[in-house]
């Protein structure tokens, strides 16, 4: 293709191309070197020329393109959108419950019994300011109206109280970390998947932690299952180093609301309040972030063969945390 070919312009300057052109003819220039000038061919001006006579000016100028007419209507359309952001595909009686290109696809062949690929689904789905994410769980039992009103009233009067009598608030959760987690990428040359050589066996340790909100960790490793006397325990120790009220947020595990952790803040002389999050709302507690960055970030992106590396990895982040303050 030449440097100078026309059909490297756009639709509008060749339309003012053509307009200019025609005008000099009529003003006198000869035909043949007004179009040499513009690097078309010869037959193109009296093409122009031609339509010009036909038509007047209006003939000159672009015309739409419309292309391939679309296979979906704007009703189609907007059904897709509105289905696909306000719906769930169980919903819609499909077998699974996330949104795939395969499953949109699905669900225009049944409504509208039009056929498209893969690729055509997946273009239209961006044209309509949609993206693949990845989902967040919520659990079906989670009462969204009782979130909120935790949100907007309960936790900035828990924030008051605290403030007024100098309290510090904790969130507290327990988790944990086992050997065989793991997370993340590694470069490697094309077509040959890498290997990290880890151990087989399974070991795990078992943690229980709370965070302030300005990022102040306290945290503590413990054998066997969870249950009331560890709980306890850790509070007791929360308690000792505080030199101020501490106001306890913990969700509805049985463990948090036991007699014993009742018993112990009542027996507090106001050292120990405690307090909960509404059921099935872990994300409410930041705490679950902390748990979440030591798997994936940390744990999982190493080689672990004995429990020692998993111990010792766990306590370096949780000093890392204490000292940076997360």
């Amino acid at each position: 293709m030449r440097e100078n070919d026309g059909r490297q312009l756009s639709h509008a300057t060749l339309e003012e191309i053509r307009i200019r052109a025609v005008r000099r003819v009529e003003a006198g220039e000869s035909p043949e070197d007004v179009i040499r000038t513009l690097g078309f061919s010869r037959a193109r001006i009296y093409e122009w020329l031609a339509a010009w006579r036909e038509g007047g000016i209006e003939a000159l100028r672009a015309k739409a393109i419309p292309g391939r007419p679309m296979k979906l209507s704007s009703d189609a359309i907007r059904f897709v959108y509105q289905t696909v952001t306000t719906k769930n595909p169980m919903q819609m009686k499909f077998e699974f419950a996330l949104w795939t290109r395969d499953m949109v696809r699905e669900l225009i062949r049944e409504h509208f019994d039009v056929r498209l690929s893969e690729v055509s689904v997946g273009r239209l789905l961006r044209k309509l300011g949609l993206s693949p994410q990845r989902p967040l769980a919520r659990a079906y039992q989670r009462d969204p109206e009782l979130v909120e009103s935790w949100m907007r009233e309960e936790y900035p009067a828990i924030v008051r109280q605290a403030k007024c009598c100098g309290a510090h608030i904790f969130f507290v959760d327990e988790s944990t970390v086992r050997s065989d987690y793991h997370s993340g990428t590694t470069w490697a040359p094309v077509g040959k998947t890498p290997v990290v050589e880890v151990t087989g066996a399974r070991f795990k340790v078992n943690l229980i932690s709370a965070v302030s909100p300005r990022g102040q960790l306290r945290f503590m490793c413990f054998e066997g299952s969870f249950k009331i006397a560890v709980y306890v325990d850790f509070v007791r120790r929360l308690m000792l180093n505080a030199d101020t009220p501490i106001f306890l947020i913990a969700d509805g595990h049985p463990v948090h609301r036991c007699k014993a952790i009742r018993q112990l803040a009542a027996e507090s002389d106001g050292r120990l309040f405690l307090f909960f999050l509404p059921a099935y709302s872990p994300d409410l507690n930041p705490d679950e972030l902390v748990w979440g960055y030591l798997k994936h970030h940390k744990i999982g992106k190493l080689a672990i063969k004995v429990q020692d590396i998993l111990s010792s990895a766990f306590g370096q982040f949780c000093a890392r945390c204490r000292k940076s303050r997360l």
